[in-house]
């Protein structure tokens, strides 16, 4: 190639000297090719040094020693242009890209420059990798505005191949208000001299059908570090984002309905012992402020949980952790805001990548039961007090049996007595099954006995024979029924042999309540003359033993002529809070 002047491959005034220096002082590799495309005729010293060779050693080497056998076509022995992986002396490979020139019937040279890795990355053979993973290359000129696509890149925005659209042209399949958030992204990105991305719906160009986009780029500057284009890849996301806001539309139901359930969602990343606490009622349970934080395991059981329950929870940790099953757990928790104890039902599961393996996190909830728990409590109370109160009854209906057949004079006089008795004990539960707390009230228990003795009361005329006088008064249970049963005797005395036995008869009675201690005093007048008994009724002997023992009452009796007297006196014993059903 150093003696063809009269082809007018040199000027005639240079030397083949001067060609031969600059062939072996060129900065870029160089080689001739025999004309038989198999052997390198001669190489310079820089793509010897690329390759790790003593200048000469590449003379008459064969081709395909030197490059890899990909280079060459399919049943062809003739090299092909492009990237190619060269082999080194060393045995290890490099790639450079080769470009062939100057071929005519005799040789081939062959110009060969370093590849950057950018340049490798966007080679030809690797845009099949980038068409399998769903993405095509675009670039827009910022000069005439023109975007140029991929085959891949326009199958996915609906247009043709190459140079087929503006971007004013394509920011009408946009959303205006996406359009104008991109391009202010864009422009920033391109002031910044840095990548930008986005997600944005878009509208098919082929059939205008709606489907999301990520796209992200980079701006091309020139030489004196102006941007000219900007050049990116597309990806069709549109199964992504809808699996996405699927999965946001489930997370949502999910909140929804722990909400309701008034349930606490929580996560505690095993390894670091960190918690994320998913929504408002976690906090709320616990008693701290979102911006206060969660608590992990730790903090957990050393600070929160109550110390009689911290061995339950260490137990069912290690028993969900070992037997990979439902982790479940009851136990007093300290809030944070205001130090109250809270009882907690926490349920959970480990997540594992894969069985056997160790857990990465703990998925669960968390509902105060705090409520329930008082319910149960009082429930169990209730049925007790239940129990004891039929069997009191029971006692007490013995006892009338047994006293009523024994005053009794014949079996009409028995059939009357004990019916009345039953009835009275009837009506007082009546009245206390009737009340939201199991209480009775005494203007209630003296109205249902002593009213069908009453005149008819009207503003102009008072009765003046029945008088019930004094504040609301609530018995409880235990001593409403005893007051309603001897209240029926007092009544059935009066109206046999008392003031109620005559039309002019009438009875007062006053009430009220000092120092937790009930006062009564019933008195009758305009009846009878009245004389002590001589013998004891069961009136007598349920005023002097069930009232006295089972009540603890003090009474004293006056059988004065004028009329009968009976004072009471009879503590009201407290209440238990546990037993009212709505609290």
């Amino acid at each position: 190639m150093y003696d063809r002047a009269d082809k007018g491959s040199r000027p005639a005034d240079l030397s083949p000297a001067l060609y031969r220096a600059a062939f072996d002082g060129a900065p870029v590799g160089l080689a001739v090719f025999a004309p038989d495309g198999r052997t390198i005729r001669t190489a310079n010293a820089c793509l010897c040094r690329w390759l790790g060779y003593v200048p000469g050693d590449l003379d008459g080497r064969p081709i395909d020693q030197v490059i890899g056998r990909e280079a060459f076509g399919e049943g062809s022995t003739e090299v092909k242009a492009g990237i190619r992986r060269w082999l080194r002396a060393d045995g290890s490979s490099l790639d450079l890209r080769l470009t062939l020139s100057g071929a005519d019937a005799t040789e081939t040279v062959a110009v060969v420059t370093l590849v950057d890795a950018d340049d490798l990355v966007r080679a030809e053979q690797n845009r099949d990798a980038l068409t399998a993973a769903g993405l095509g290359e675009w670039r827009w000129d910022l000069v005439t505005g023109q975007m140029v696509f991929s085959r891949r890149a326009a199958q996915i925005l609906g247009y043709a191949p190459g140079r087929s659209v503006t971007w004013a042209g394509m920011r009408g399949q946009v959303d205006p208000e996406d359009a104008a958030r991109i391009q202010a992204a864009v422009t920033d990105a391109i002031a910044q001299r840095r990548p930008y991305a986005f997600q944005t719906r878009f509208r098919r160009a082929t059939d205008g059908a709606e489907i999301w986009i990520g796209a992200r780029g980079e701006a091309l500057l020139a030489a004196d570090g102006t941007p000219v284009g900007i050049v990116g890849v597309v990806q069709d996301v549109t199964t992504r984002v809808e699996a996405r806001e699927a999965l946001a539309e489930r997370e949502e139901r999910l909140r929804v309905a722990t909400t309701v359930a008034d349930l606490g969602i929580f996560e505690w990343h095993v390894l670091d012992d960190r918690a994320t606490w998913e929504n408002e009622r976690m906090f709320a349970i616990f008693g701290r402020r979102p911006e206060e934080g969660s608590i992990g395991k730790s903090t957990f059981l050393k600070e929160i949980l109550h110390p009689e329950d911290r061995p339950v929870f260490r137990q069912a940790i290690l028993r969900a952790l070992r037997e990979d099953t439902i982790l479940h757990a009851t136990g007093r928790i300290r809030r944070h805001d205001d130090g109250q104890w809270r009882t907690i039902d926490m349920a959970g599961r480990f997540e594992r990548v894969r069985p056997g393996a160790l857990p990465r996190r703990l998925i669960g909830v968390v509902a105060d039961v705090t409520d329930r728990h008082l319910s149960e409590e009082r429930r169990s109370l209730l049925i007790r007090e239940l129990h004891h109160r039929v069997k009191n009854t029971l006692a007490t209906v013995q006892a009338i049996v047994g006293s009523t057949a024994r005053t009794a004079t014949s079996i009409d006089s028995f059939h009357e007595a004990f019916v009345g008795r039953i009835k009275s004990l009837a009506h007082t539960h009546s009245v206390l099954t009737e009340a939201t707390w199991q209480t009775a009230s005494l203007r209630d228990l003296l109205a249902s006995e002593l009213m069908p003795y009453a005149e008819t009361e009207t503003e102009t005329s008072p009765d003046l024979r029945i008088v019930l006088d004094g504040p609301p008064v609530d018995l409880p249970s235990e001593i409403a029924v005893p007051v309603g049963m001897a209240i029926h005797e007092l009544t059935t005395n009066a109206a046999k042999y008392g003031a109620l036995s005559t039309g002019r008869g009438r009875i007062a009675i006053a009430w009220k309540v000092e120092a937790g201690v009930l006062h009564l005093d019933w008195r009758e007048s305009g009846g009878p003359t009245v004389a002590p008994p001589t013998r004891q009724g069961f009136g007598s002997r349920l005023l002097q033993r069930v009232l006295t023992t089972q009540v603890q009452a003090q009474i004293t009796t006056d059988y004065a002529p004028e009329g009968f007297h009976l004072t009471l006196a009879a503590p009201l014993p407290e209440r238990n809070p546990a037993l009212n059903p709505l609290v």
